[in-house]
């Protein structure tokens, strides 16, 4: 997987603290299903957030360039 994120970067990404990611994780059936679980937690490919906030107009902060 190119470009993994956890969800303290995807906390940056929408400049939001970890716990509301976790509750938009839980809430929001839409919300892109990890691509593996690690002993650090659950990650996704920054892709796959990126289109998933794109679809559903929420705006990215951070790009992580």
């Amino acid at each position: 997987m190119k470009d993994p994120v956890g969800v303290a970067e995807i906390a940056a990404m929408f400049g939001m603290t970890r716990q509301g990611v976790d509750k938009i994780i839980r809430t929001k059936s839409d919300f892109p299903e990890p691509e593996a679980t690690i002993s650090a937690g659950r990650i996704w490919s920054r892709v796959a957030i990126e289109k998933w906030a794109k679809a559903t107009g929420r705006g990215i902060v951070e790009t992580g360039a």
